[in-house]
């Protein structure tokens, strides 16, 4: 089964249908308010680091793509050449 991480804007029914239509498990993390503090919330900066590195590629900057399987290809060689530096 895929687990896929959420933040807390992702709540109510978003998480009935990942699940009744693809069978994947929605986890929502959320952050406590009680702690004025900042702290690192599992798994979510890795979503987050991962947006700022697109965010050095023109393509991927902004939103220029009408159709979202060209913005889906544009992602793949940038992940290589990420892949490849590292």
């Amino acid at each position: 089964m895929i687990k896929i991480v959420a933040d807390g804007g992702y709540r109510g029914e978003l998480i009935e249908k990942v699940k009744a239509t693809l069978n994947w498990t929605l986890e929502i993390v959320l952050r406590k308010d009680n702690n004025s503090n900042f702290k690192v919330l599992p798994k979510r900066w890795i979503v987050e680091r991962t947006f700022s590195w697109f965010e050095s590629y023109r393509r991927l900057s902004k939103d220029f793509e009408f159709n979202t399987n060209t913005s889906e290809a544009m992602i793949q060689p940038v992940m290589i050449k990420i892949m490849l530096n590292r």
